[in-house]
């Protein structure tokens, strides 16, 4: 009888677990504890629960609204927004490795439980980003931040959590896309980790990431073009222009509305992402949240070559002046970043002379 031919399966050469890379990392600092890998090691499991929960889809049963109800943000909470923050709090809590924990979805810092040892990391979070693009199964991510908490509090406050990005000790995201990857850095450098869905494993794939200096690819939502400051108003009309253009070069533009997305294109082939401050609500500094979004994503990219910038100072260096403080974000190849951050330092006159600024120009300036 013919036997059945078997599937063929691919030579998987060996490869580091994220616990091992963890326990490589802290051989380099003898005096260094277990807790601070058990804390990543914590955050690795929610995000394999979120990542089961986004893989499953409509079958899952977990798309739409919760019930109309709406985060501190005054954003409509998903129903996978709700699993995905109960999961970084249930799996992080009982550790001991926290002091507390602050979230995108809740309005005051979270305090570790009496019955679960008091730990001296702090943990921010965003535990689902861009969830308004779960219903059209457009990667979506998790974004974490690890701080140092200050010693002797029985309960932290939100003053805790205030520290600039230069304070962090790791950062990260989860992407839930084709695959799942877990991208951290520890202050040595960017990895990457790949989930291993058999396994449920992340095995190091993307060793000591870099983003190239240079690039020919931007991301902005051009739709907000009305509202940008004049700097950005520059740059983005000298992308546009091209080859014949001041740049003498072709752009492509790319625009994803996931922040985790966005970042993690970056990070993989270079490219500069602006989501900047401007006039559409005066009240607002900026879009994006400072603590757990931007800090995070800045940690990595300058850990990977890249810059991370306002547009007027360094992104990592803003003292924080709230749990919740939404900021301008430019991000990504560091010569890009740094031209950008040179328009704002010498900011061009009230009349561009592209022509793209011109009556029936998409970038015109508003009257």
């Amino acid at each position: 009888m013919p036997q059945r031919p078997q599937p063929h399966q691919p030579h998987q050469p060996h490869r580091k677990t994220l616990t091992q890379f963890l326990i490589e990392e802290r051989r380099r600092y003898p005096q260094a504890s277990g807790g601070f890998n058990g804390l990543i090691l914590n955050v690795a499991m929610a995000c394999k629960e979120i990542a089961r929960a986004v893989a499953l889809g409509a079958l899952g049963g977990l798309h739409g609204s919760a019930d109309g109800a709406v985060n501190v943000q005054g954003e409509t909470q998903q129903k996978l927004d709700v699993l995905s923050n109960a999961a970084f709090l249930r799996v992080n809590e009982w550790g001991g490795y926290l002091a507390g924990m602050a979230s995108e979805e809740m309005e005051v810092p979270y305090q570790i439980p009496p019955q679960y040892p008091r730990g001296k990391y702090l943990l921010v979070f965003d535990p689902l980003d861009g969830s308004s693009n779960i219903d059209v199964n457009v990667s979506v991510g998790s974004i974490f931040s690890v701080l140092r908490a200050p010693e002797g509090a029985d309960a932290v406050a939100e003053q805790d959590f205030l520290q600039p990005g230069t304070a962090q000790v790791a950062a990260g995201y989860a992407i839930y896309g084709p695959t799942t990857m877990l991208v951290l850095t520890v202050g040595n450098g960017v990895n990457g980790f790949t989930l291993d869905p058999n396994l449920g494993e992340f095995f190091l794939t993307h060793a000591s990431l870099e983003v190239p200096a240079d690039t020919h690819e931007f991301a902005i939502n051009t739709s907000n073009s009305r509202f940008w400051e004049a700097p950005v108003r520059q740059y983005v009309s000298e992308c546009v222009a091209g080859r014949s253009g001041p740049r003498g070069k072709d752009f492509n533009m790319r625009w994803i509305a996931s922040m985790v997305a966005e970042a993690h294109r970056i990070l993989m082939r270079g490219g500069v992402f602006m989501y900047p401050r401007d006039s559409k609500d005066p009240a607002r500094a900026g879009r994006l949240r400072l603590l757990y979004e931007a800090n995070p994503i800045a940690f990595l990219m300058e850990q990977a070559g890249g810059r991370a910038s306002t547009g007027r100072q360094p992104l990592m260096s803003v003292q924080p002046g709230a749990l919740h403080q939404r900021i301008g974000v430019i991000f990504g190849s560091r010569n890009e970043v740094e031209r950008i951050e040179r328009y704002h330092a010498d900011p061009p006159g009230a009349e561009l002379p592209n022509p793209l600024f011109n009556e029936r120009s998409l970038f015109r300036v508003p009257a």
